[in-house]
């Protein structure tokens, strides 16, 4: 079965965009880049939501296009069409990732979106969750989660300092 990452880099309270979508907090460095290459070794599918594909876009990226060796999927009830090179998934994500999971294929990623991360981790199809933790308080942002109806008990995998003062944490669903 392919395996399903989510990842982000994220403050210690918990954003992975701060007020106004600023990433101006991010301390990149090689460690980051290193795990950044490593984590998408691999991969041939990339999911996200709306706001993510729309701040991928006005950015500059959105791994979507016609030369993207992704698949990419973006998950949305209000889009009326995907772009080029994209799959739009309007129902089920859940349903819509356990069905891709089950196909053959490469790993899976799945960027940003806390509300399209909580909907798949609380469906349980999220099989590990990566976090580069940054030493800063925003206060408010884009939260990493939406709020879920419940706890999801998790089993650390790793954790490690890495450089710029972060630190590196790995976690796999305890089912």
């Amino acid at each position: 079965m392919r395996k399903l990452t989510y990842g982000a880099a994220v403050s210690l309270d918990g954003y992975i965009a701060g007020p106004g979508e600023a990433l101006d907090w991010l301390r990149w460095s090689d460690d980051a880049r290193a795990l950044s290459a490593t984590s998408w070794k691999g991969v041939d599918t990339l999911l996200m939501g709306r706001k993510t594909y729309e701040f991928a876009a006005r950015s500059g990226g959105g791994g979507a296009g016609s030369k993207s060796r992704l698949g990419t999927f973006i998950f949305s009830r209000t889009m009326d069409s995907a772009p080029e090179g994209a799959e739009l998934v309007r129902d089920d994500a859940v349903g819509f990732v356990r069905s891709m999971k089950a196909q053959p294929g490469g790993d899976i990623i799945l960027m940003g979106g806390g509300e399209l991360a909580a909907t798949l981790v609380e469906g349980g199809v999220v099989d590990e969750i990566g976090l580069n933790v940054h030493p800063i308080l925003l206060g408010a942002g884009v939260p990493m989660f939406a709020a879920m109806g419940g706890r999801i008990d998790l089993a650390l995998v790793e954790a490690r300092p890495i450089a710029k003062e972060c630190v590196l944490l790995r976690y796999r669903p305890a089912r």
